[in-house]
């Protein structure tokens, strides 16, 4: 129950759980539609957490949450974005496949590739992307005026 807890608490979904009538005996799923977009998110993430699997394939993992990605919990910011990153950093042999329209998701990636019409156009890392003033940079910095 405490690696439970813990994952819940990384995937800033802790507090919420709590909150509900049966807290952690509470039957979620397909059908269970009481449940926002953002927490379903945020309980598959805590689900992948405890699995500690070996491959992560994320899609638009935050897509339904704010774009801070921040709850309060307890007085305290709790980042999720921080917290998928530290799962990688505990087992650097996990590989983590993100799919991100939000940059923000995949500025820490050892490699980022910036698809178009279905074939890579370019990639690198952040640093790298930034520098060569291409496509990534035009994302980003259109992102940054919006």
């Amino acid at each position: 129950m405490t690696d439970i807890i813990d994952a819940a608490k990384k995937a800033s979904i802790h507090q919420f759980i709590e909150q509900l009538p049966d807290g952690y005996e509470t039957k979620v799923g397909i059908k269970d539609s009481f449940l926002s977009g953002g927490e379903k998110q945020r309980v598959t993430i805590a689900r992948v957490l405890i699995r500690r699997s070996k491959v992560l394939l994320l899609d638009e993992a935050t897509s339904a949450m704010d774009s801070q990605n921040e709850q309060v919990q307890g007085g305290a910011k709790v980042d999720l974005q921080e917290a998928l990153e530290q799962t990688q950093i505990e087992d650097p042999s996990r590989i983590s496949l993100i799919i991100a329209h939000r940059l923000s998701t995949i500025r820490s990636c050892d490699s980022i590739c910036v698809v178009d019409k279905g074939k890579i156009i370019e990639s690198g890392t952040h640093t790298e992307l930034i520098q060569r003033h291409r496509a990534y940079y035009r994302m980003l910095t259109e992102s940054h005026q919006k």
